[in-house]
């Protein structure tokens, strides 16, 4: 055999070892930056925080949803499927302000040791009765003084504190993600401010006489106070409370005083009181609001925004007309 017929088969298995050595080397990366980055398993205590979490966490997060499209967070009771999301999970949100009652109890039963980000710290609280009446936040049928409003993502500019504090704390589970939660932050912060002049330029469109919101529980306290309206509701701050008879009859007097046009649905309450009033005042039933949680995906307020926009028109149509 000629040195050259040995050369050809050498260099070959030269070729074959560099080939398998450089795949191997890939395959290493690979899993390197799979092992030293893995996804951020975050819960969420309802549907509205969970989209602004999955918002700002984009692809580095892996999101469960605790009460999920049209629940309602404020009776909701956890499952055992809940509490083992909260116990493998690194980071779990919530609101606070008392909209989540049973979230404690759910914590220490999975013996949940992480990080607990109270996403509407920051947020000024609102105290129901607390106010002037007619100034939008604490017009309400006369119940439930000294409560604390927990909805504050009913306001875009508190919704914008809550992309803060989420965008804080992910990056303080991921320090190598914190690049990517503010530039999602960013960009979301931004719509966020674009929606909020929208919001402003149709309310202000509404004759200063049709400003009046009446749904079936107080959600909207914070979006009246930031909006220039008021809220007519025979339900407290949680759908849990009872109208009282006294409550009712009440708003029905002051609706038909004052000719109030339309009543309005939430997606998470039963509308039977709100349709009885609806008869008794001769108001129209202007649509169904989005207070506590989101529509399904192929709904009409499948995120937070849309939600919000939704809303706006709905109330703006209703009222205006």
């Amino acid at each position: 055999m000629t040195p050259s017929a040995l050369l050809l088969p050498r260099a070959l298995l030269l070729r074959a070892v560099l080939l398998v050595a450089a795949v191997a080397g890939m395959a290493t990366g690979w899993a390197g930056t799979l092992l030293a980055d893995p996804p951020v398993k975050a819960v969420a205590s309802f549907s509205i925080l969970a989209d602004m979490v999955g918002e700002v966490g984009g692809e580095r997060v892996k999101l469960t949803t605790l009460v999920g499209p049209d629940g309602d967070g404020h009776v909701y009771q956890p499952t055992p499927a809940d509490a083992k999301a909260v116990a493998t999970a690194t980071i779990v949100f919530v609101n606070g302000l008392g909209f989540e009652g049973w979230m404690d109890r759910l914590v220490e039963s999975a013996n949940f040791t992480g990080p607990l980000v109270v996403a509407s710290k920051g947020v000024e609280p609102l105290a129901v009765g607390g106010g002037a009446s007619g100034e939008g936040a604490d017009a309400h049928a006369g119940h439930g003084h000294g409560e604390i409003d927990p909805h504050a993502w009913q306001s875009l500019e508190n919704g914008k504190k809550y992309v803060r504090a989420i965008a804080d704390a992910l990056s303080e589970v991921d320090p190598a993600g914190a690049g990517v939660y503010r530039a999602n932050a960013d960009r979301y912060l931004a719509d966020i401010e674009m929606l909020e002049q929208e919001v402003r330029a149709s309310i202000a469109a509404l004759p200063e006489g049709r400003r009046s919101i009446v749904t079936s529980h107080d959600a909207f306290g914070y979006f009246a106070r930031a909006y220039g309206l008021r809220v007519l509701s025979p339900e407290g701050v949680s759908t849990e409370s009872e109208a009282s008879a006294g409550d009712v009859a009440a708003l029905i007097t002051q609706i038909r005083k004052e000719a109030i046009p339309a009543v309005f649905m939430e997606n998470i309450t039963d509308p039977r009181l709100l349709e009885q009033i609806r008869r008794e005042t001769g108001a129209v039933m202007g649509g169904t609001l989005y207070s506590d949680a989101l529509s399904e995906a192929d709904g009409p307020a499948p995120t937070y925004l849309r939600m919000f926009r939704h809303n706006v028109q709905t109330l703006t149509q209703a009222l205006s007309s």
